[in-house]
């Protein structure tokens, strides 16, 4: 798609995933994780580095169906020490088979989105269809704005890249809103002096809509065919 304007700082790919591979008791998993660096503020839902702050990694890992452990940070941490990265990250959990992960793009904005969708769902289902703990989250999101935004438009582009997963499973013939432990990082580069800070992420402002589309490629492409 055409951009309305060029992205302020290039148009040079920053969402890179690097794949690695473990064996962790006797089953070979994957992990994806995108060396941010420095000058990256993240919005995340996830267990490790969730919340609005600098964030210099994120580590997207696979782990086995039957996941028990019930100290979920501790692991993903160990993991991101492991790849060889350290201070503060992001990491994201689930059971879905990360090396098949889509990416998509639009004006600038990058996304990479992992989905299994077995374990699916309405979030506003009756109280009597709730099941226990479920496992680990299947859909996970990460996107990258080459902008920066303010507190209030990472919510919103929070908000916008749910709407636009949900768009994508509905498109890909899916009668769900997700899986019930889904979660999303949204990056955007951090303020410099003379430079805008945007204030709206909502799917008609520039940035949301470019957001929007690229969550829902990334989304589309990632969800097994139906």
């Amino acid at each position: 798609m055409t951009a309305l304007a060029p992205p302020p700082r290039g148009a040079v790919s920053v969402l890179d995933v690097q794949s690695l591979t473990r064996v962790e008791d006797g089953e070979r998993l994957h992990a994806l994780l995108w060396r941010a660096g420095s000058g990256w503020r993240m919005i995340s839902s996830a267990v490790l580095g969730g919340g609005i702050g600098a964030r210099a990694w994120v580590l997207n890992a696979q782990v086995s169906h039957g996941y028990r452990r019930t100290d979920p940070d501790r692991h993903l941490a160990d993991l991101a020490t492991e790849a060889g990265v350290g201070g503060n990250g992001v990491g994201l959990m689930t059971a879905a088979d990360v090396s098949r992960h889509a990416v998509a793009a639009d004006g600038g904005v990058e996304a990479v989105a992992t989905a299994g969708v077995s374990v699916r769902g309405w979030a506003a289902a009756p109280e009597e269809t709730r099941a226990g703990t479920s496992g680990p989250g299947t859909i996970n999101i990460v996107v990258a704005l080459p902008v920066a935004l303010t507190d209030a438009a990472l919510v919103n582009a929070v908000a916008t890249a749910t709407e636009a997963k949900v768009q994508a499973l509905l498109d890909a013939g899916y009668d769900c809103s997700g899986t019930p432990t889904d979660a999303v990082c949204v990056a955007a580069r951090e303020p410099r002096p003379g430079e805008e800070t945007h204030g709206f992420a909502g799917p008609r402002s520039l940035w949301g809509a470019r957001l929007a589309r690229a969550v829902h490629g990334a989304v589309r492409a990632a969800v097994p065919a139906r």
